[in-house]
This record gives C-alpha cells, sequence and structure tokens, in this order.
C-alpha cells in the first residue's frame, strides 16, 4: 500500500502538468491568433455571442479566423489619401475638410479591434458638417496600413502620437493651419483606450475626447469574452493575456485604461451602450470616475457593442454637438 501511494501521486502530478502545458499551448495558440492577422481572405470569425453552442466549441478548439481587415468604398464626400510615419510602419489616412469655410479644427478618428477606417466614414461625415477636418487613420495591421499585427490598443498608442504629430507639425501640411486650432481624438473601443494610453503614457495633449466604449482592461475584456461564450474564464483568459503580451513584447496586464484615464486631464465625453456584453457598467464607471480633468458621459440604452448613431442618430448628435460646442 505504501509503494502504490507515491505511484499514484507522481502520476497525478504527471496529469497536472500534462494538463497544464496542455492549457498554456492552447493560449499561445489563440493569443497568437487573436493578435496576428491572416493574409487569407474572408470574414473575421462572428462575435461569440452570435454563435451556437457547437460552434463555440469548435472556436475554443481551432481559435478564430482572423484575416486582416480591409477598407471599404470610400466616403462620399472628398478625401486625399495621406501616409503617416509611425514607430508601427507607414499608415494610411483619409483626410478630408469642410465644404465651408474655414475648419473649426480638427477631429482625428481611430477604430476599434478587426476594423478600419471606412468603418467611420458616417461619424466622419457629420464633424465636417460640423465644420471640422476629419482625419480617418488605419492603425498598424488593419487596413492599408502596415504589418499584420494588432495590440488590442498598447502599440496603436503609438498610431495616435503619430496622427497627432503629423497634425500639429504645420511645416507639413500649410493648408490645414492647425497648429494653432483644437485637435479632438475620437477613438472606438481598441482606437479609444489607445487615446487614453497615448495621453498617459506617451505625452500628447489635445484638445479634447470622445470615447466609445473603451475596455477597463485587458485581463477583464478577455474574461468578458468568456462569459460571452458561457464558458468559465479562468485560467484560460489570464494565460491568454499572458501569452498574448509575451508574444508581442509588452505587459498585457498593464494595459489599463481605468489606471490612464486618471492621467487624463483632458475635457472628454465617454459613450457606452447599456446592452455591451464586452465593455461592463463597472468598467465604464470606473474610467468616468478615474477621468481626471473635465468630463461627460451619455449611456445609450439597449445598445451593444455597435455605432450608437444606427441606433440613436439624432441623440448621437446631439452629444457631438453639445460637447464640441463646450
Amino acid at each position: 500500500m505504501s509503494q502504490r501511494q507515491p505511484s499514484r501521486r507522481r502520476w497525478l502530478l504527471l496529469f497536472l502538468f500534462a494538463a497544464f502545458g496542455a492549457m498554456n499551448a492552447v493560449a499561445f495558440f489563440h493569443a497568437w491568433r487573436f493578435t496576428h492577422f491572416s493574409n487569407e481572405p474572408g470574414l473575421h470569425s462572428p462575435n461569440p455571442e452570435q454563435l451556437s453552442p457547437g460552434r463555440k466549441v469548435w472556436l475554443l478548439l481551432t481559435g478564430i479566423r482572423n484575416p486582416k481587415p480591409h477598407n471599404g468604398p470610400k466616403p462620399s464626400f472628398p478625401v486625399e489619401t495621406v501616409t503617416i510615419a509611425s514607430p508601427n510602419g507607414p499608415l494610411e489616412a483619409w483626410l478630408a475638410r469642410p465644404d465651408s469655410g474655414r475648419a473649426r479644427g480638427t477631429v482625428a478618428l481611430f477604430h476599434g479591434y478587426t476594423s478600419s477606417k471606412s468603418h467611420l466614414t458616417h461619424e466622419a461625415g457629420y464633424f465636417r458638417y460640423l465644420g471640422y477636418n476629419v482625419l480617418l487613420v488605419d492603425q498598424a495591421g488593419n487596413g492599408n496600413s502596415a504589418g499584420f499585427r494588432t495590440t488590442v490598443g498598447y502599440r496603436e498608442a503609438d498610431d495616435v502620437v503619430a496622427a497627432f504629430h503629423w497634425l500639429t507639425d504645420s511645416t507639413k501640411h500649410q493648408a490645414l493651419s492647425t497648429k494653432h486650432q483644437p485637435v479632438i481624438l475620437y477613438g472606438v473601443s481598441m482606437g479609444a483606450v489607445a487615446i487614453l494610453r497615448a495621453e498617459a503614457e506617451l505625452g500628447i495633449h489635445p484638445t479634447a475626447n470622445i470615447l466609445e466604449c473603451p475596455y477597463g482592461n485587458m485581463r477583464q475584456t478577455a474574461y468578458n469574452r468568456f462569459e460571452s461564450m458561457h464558458v468559465p474564464g479562468f485560467p484560460m483568459a489570464d494565460l491568454l493575456v499572458f501569452w498574448g503580451g509575451v508574444q508581442n513584447g509588452f505587459w498585457a496586464f498593464g494595459l489599463n485604461a481605468e489606471h490612464y484615464a486618471s492621467q487624463i486631464h483632458t475635457p472628454t465625453l465617454l459613450l457606452w451602450g447599456t446592452a455591451d456584453p464586452r465593455v461592463t457598467r463597472a468598467e465604464t464607471d470606473a474610467i468616468f470616475t478615474h477621468l481626471a480633468g473635465p468630463k461627460a458621459r451619455h449611456d445609450f440604452p439597449g445598445v451593444g457593442h455597435e455605432p450608437y448613431w444606427k441606433r440613436y442618430p439624432a441623440d448621437w448628435e446631439q452629444q457631438m454637438q453639445a460637447f464640441l460646442g463646450r
């Protein structure tokens, strides 16, 4: 009996080590697929909340399908295609001026995860209507910008900084005359987190921010995705965040919009949909509470992780006009 006991312990330890190794291998694979786009044609895997139970199991086994996001058609208003140098490689952007008179300033727009600048043409069109220049940016790895990698807001902060400096360097484009005009940053989800980090850690100072549904921190975001699939998050969510950071050279547990917000003194409008499965009310409350400067918030009832103007066009426009009017 005394000889069997150590043998059972050894087998149990071997099983635990093998299980832990297998979980790490699966997490490493999923983290790579999540942060690296492929050249394959086709569509991105559907959102977890849209999948049947069988397809959720298949997704857990095989990882997401993650082709590089492409741009749709150009806006109906005239745009100039420009290239902006970023530490992540050349970025493609569309620059447009308002139809009437001298611009009141410039709004730079930054899209979310697995998206591109063409998804923000409606928002840009309304800012043009209000009298602003607009700059729609493909963040690194997306659209027509260089690379195939995304870090869901961390390195994208360098793209925000590059676009901001490109706008404020009047020697590059005298026609814009933005040196002494307002520069407003508009970001959605990943783009909003990138803006927060760009200000908190990389030192830019825009005139104002408009942030739609920024997530609170990367760890909570991973747990939210597991919850949307009705799968326990521990320990896979933590392993995903760990390996995603290791693969991309940064500490992903430190990607924390709630912490960044405490260092933001820029006037900021925070927007959130009350039915968002990926960004919780607690995360949004924490970001808003920590914002250190003048701030405003508006919640859109019953809206998920999607453009708010589609469900509430008049309300969204009113929020933009009121905030920019201040």
